[in-house]
């Protein structure tokens, strides 16, 4: 004998017309008691629905996208005669179970019955909360715990399932790929326990408007957002006398204007990096996924921070210790130009050993440039003042002061070698016969 008996959705607290994620089980199953059916998701949580019995799936009541709120079925069960009795059997045999005279205050006898051990087991859907990194992930809570075992922060996997969907098998390529790229921290915790930013109604101080942020800000943001956790940043800072470099470029800027480009500090600049780099290898390296070896570079590739109306992008000039200053502000000129046009290609902007960002033309005097990983060092340039120095007799003259903002991954270099090499290259920038060399 057996009986067909409706599974509804239990009592899910507050939640009201929750949304089907995922459909668990067929036509046909044979599922035990507490086998999860389905899985919704409110906005807030995710959810799991178990059977409350076991038996057979003769009908599926819903489907993935339906709303469903308290009481609404979700599966026909075929339950047959026999498990009804499994059921019932841990109730049977607490009755059997001997008795425990107990005295009571006046001294009688009173018998008391123990509780069996599973008395009344009715299921409740597993709730599961946001992580923290405040994203909504769509995966089932089976996922979610399968990521969480090894280690993987659900909201940043990418998923190929049915409306982007996460599964398994992205979970495995997620952790996989992790390994291959050492994304994942040496001391077995990929994640940083981060409290999401907080969800806010802002218009209820006062009149808002609300602006999409472009395709480069939402591709880059992670990036920075990633090598800003992930990098132990330290930054050094120093100035650069450049009065002789801007009297030699104000002779010489008329001849690159005539060629077709403009010739700016810049491009001195990452001329004197190259040099530096020359003379320290290690800020022209890179750690390998492992984190444990340097993989030493023998080009040098130098990225410019390139600021364009859709956000920030990082071509680079390769070859720079192999060109001329007025090569380079060519080279610079033509890809400033693709990058605000937005006709920048992916190898345009792939291979870089080190990043230059130059506030310079806009202002300031410090900033903590973010570096640009793989690379292990980044410098910041802001703008030039006139202040007043000592020259080699002890007198006082006016010189054109550059700052430098050097920001460097202190797992590969030392703050005296960072010192060094930020030291040296202000030396360069003063003596151009340095870039000779």
């Amino acid at each position: 004998m057996s009986n067909i008996e409706k599974i509804k959705v239990p009592d899910i607290g507050d939640f009201d017309s929750v949304e089907v994620i995922e459909v668990l089980v067929a036509v046909g199953d044979e599922i035990e008691e507490e086998t999860t059916i389905v899985t919704l998701e409110s906005e807030k949580a995710a959810l799991e629905v178990p059977s409350p019995k076991a038996g057979t799936v003769t009908k599926i009541m819903v489907k993935e996208d339906d709303a469903v709120s308290e009481g609404s079925v979700l599966i026909e069960l075929e339950v047959s005669e026999s498990n009804q009795k499994q059921e019932k059997a841990p109730q049977k045999a607490s009755e059997d179970l001997p008795v425990e005279p107990v005295k009571s205050d006046d001294s009688k006898a009173v018998v008391k019955k123990p509780m069996p051990k599973e008395v009344v087991k009715k299921p409740h859907p597993v709730f599961e909360s946001p992580t923290q990194s405040g994203k909504k992930a769509h995966a089932s809570p089976a996922i979610r715990k399968y990521a969480r075992e090894l280690g993987a922060d659900i909201n940043i996997i990418p998923g190929t399932g049915r409306k982007g969907r996460i599964t398994k098998e992205d979970v495995k390529s997620f952790i996989k790929s992790a390994l291959q790229t050492g994304s994942v921290a040496q001391s077995g915790t990929p994640n940083f326990e981060v409290l999401p930013p907080p969800n806010e109604d802002f218009s209820k101080y006062g009149e808002t408007e609300s602006v999409a942020l472009s395709r480069i800000q939402k591709i880059s943001g992670k990036y920075l957002h990633r090598n800003w956790v992930r990098i132990p940043h330290v930054t050094q800072f120093d100035e650069a006398d450049t009065t002789d470099m801007e009297e030699f470029r104000q002779s010489i800027k008329d001849d690159a204007k005539a060629q077709g480009f403009g010739l700016s500090p810049l491009a001195f600049i990452i001329k004197a990096v190259a040099v530096a780099l020359r003379k320290f290898p290690q800020f022209n390296a890179s750690l390998d996924a492992s984190g444990e070896k340097l993989i030493m570079k023998k080009y040098f590739h130098i990225g410019i921070a390139v600021d364009t109306p859709n956000g920030l992008v990082v071509p680079v000039i390769r070859d720079v210790l192999a060109k001329t200053i007025m090569e380079i502000a060519k080279e610079m000129s033509e890809i400033s130009v693709k990058a605000r046009e937005g006709k920048l290609s992916p190898n345009d902007m792939k291979g870089g050993c080190f990043s230059v960002s130059s506030l310079g033309g806009i202002g300031g005097t410090a900033f903590t440039p973010i570096i640009n990983a793989p690379e292990v060092a980044i410098l910041g340039v802001s703008r030039s003042k006139i202040k007043p120095e000592y020259n080699e007799k002890g007198e006082v003259e006016p010189r054109l002061m550059l700052p430098l903002s050097l920001s460097y991954d202190h797992r590969v270099i030392d703050g005296a070698d960072a010192a060094r090499f930020i030291v040296y290259l202000s030396t360069v920038l003063s003596d151009l016969k340095k870039m000779l060399l």
